[in-house]
């Protein structure tokens, strides 16, 4: 095989385990806040659901991502590389300071200021990008919303129950958990094997876009492994920074969550789990009470959500600039 090939696989599976460990936060936080399961369950929960979820609906996220957003004239290892190369960097770096940002985001954000690099806007094919970007910002609107008519609904019905209905919420989460996990697996590894499926293309190795089977499992196995190590800078965000997480609020957002993240993959529209999650959690808590959630972090998250694509497109079209008098 080629070499260069090689490293752009591994470049691309590394990208798709950072991305299971960036976000191992979005599908276990809640559980472990609300108590419902020990950390270690919930990541091995999650972890399975991860590498299950890809095999279970498809792949039309990645064919939105890897042959609907891009002219063939873009499609080049160049641009692929330094795609990834900047979503993998924007990552480490929203990693290290415990910001929830969106892998999706990055991924986007760096392949299209690659291209535009490389090529100028005449490459980026509009329709496609327009339902990239719909699903991007819509989704966590429609996750918000979601969580607090679901919350509201909740409330109503457990008004007329006794204490113990939070035993059913707790339990419930097992089942939930594993919904969320299986939707984040299969939407958020879809966008790795989008990338990586172009880049065999842009390789020659195969002669249509196709994505193979041998790439839905690679992406499975890499995604899963990263939410089994658990990034625990954000998993402390997202538990417990926005407001105190009970059980009945774990549930809510985890059903809130999987319905739109599923919904989404299903149409095959790329969404951020980070962000989706993240909005679904704040709709809960307000559904509650208002003045419960601490809006400043969420201030906080909403600023590294709008810096995400426009940073990342910077990095995409810096790694470009070096990676194409080279490859």
């Amino acid at each position: 095989m080629n070499p260069l090939l090689i490293l752009f696989v591994v470049i691309a599976l590394t990208f798709d385990f950072l991305n299971g460990f960036h976000d191992s936060a979005n599908v276990v936080a809640t559980a472990i806040a609300s108590r419902a399961m020990k950390p270690v369950w919930a990541l091995a929960v999650a972890s399975i659901s991860n590498l299950v979820g890809p095999f279970l609906f498809g792949v039309a996220v990645a064919t939105t991502i890897g042959n609907e957003v891009l002219e063939s004239p873009a499609v080049t290892v160049p641009v692929a590389m330094a795609a990834l190369l900047a979503a993998i960097l924007w990552n480490i770096l929203t990693w290290w300071f415990g910001i929830p940002s969106s892998s999706s985001h990055a991924l986007i954000g760096g392949f299209v200021g690659a291209a535009i690099m490389g090529y100028g806007l005449g490459v980026i094919r509009f329709e496609g990008m327009e339902k990239v970007l719909i699903g991007l910002f819509v989704s966590p609107l429609i996750g918000l919303v979601i969580g607090w008519i679901f919350m509201r609904l909740t409330l109503q019905v457990g008004r007329a129950t006794s204490p113990s209905i939070n035993t059913f919420f707790k339990r419930a989460q097992w089942v939930t958990a594993i919904a969320l996990g299986m939707s984040h697996g299969t939407n958020d590894a879809q966008k790795t094997m989008g990338i990586l499926t172009l880049g065999l293309v842009a390789f020659g190795e195969i002669p249509t876009f196709h994505v193979p089977n041998w790439v839905i499992e690679a992406c499975a196995l890499s995604i899963a492994l990263g939410t089994a190590f658990g990034g625990w800078r954000l998993i402390r965000t997202m538990g417990g920074r926005f407001y105190r997480i009970r059980p009945v609020h774990a549930f809510s957002s985890q059903v809130a969550s999987a319905a739109v993240i599923l919904g989404a993959a299903l149409l095959g529209a790329p969404v951020s789990t980070t962000q989706v999650i993240s909005s679904s959690i704040v709709g809960v808590g307000s559904a509650e009470r208002i003045q419960k959630v601490r809006w400043g972090v969420a201030w906080q998250i909403v600023i590294a959500w709008l810096l995400t694509i426009p940073f990342s497109g910077l990095l995409g079209a810096l790694f470009y600039t070096f990676l194409n008098p080279t490859l």
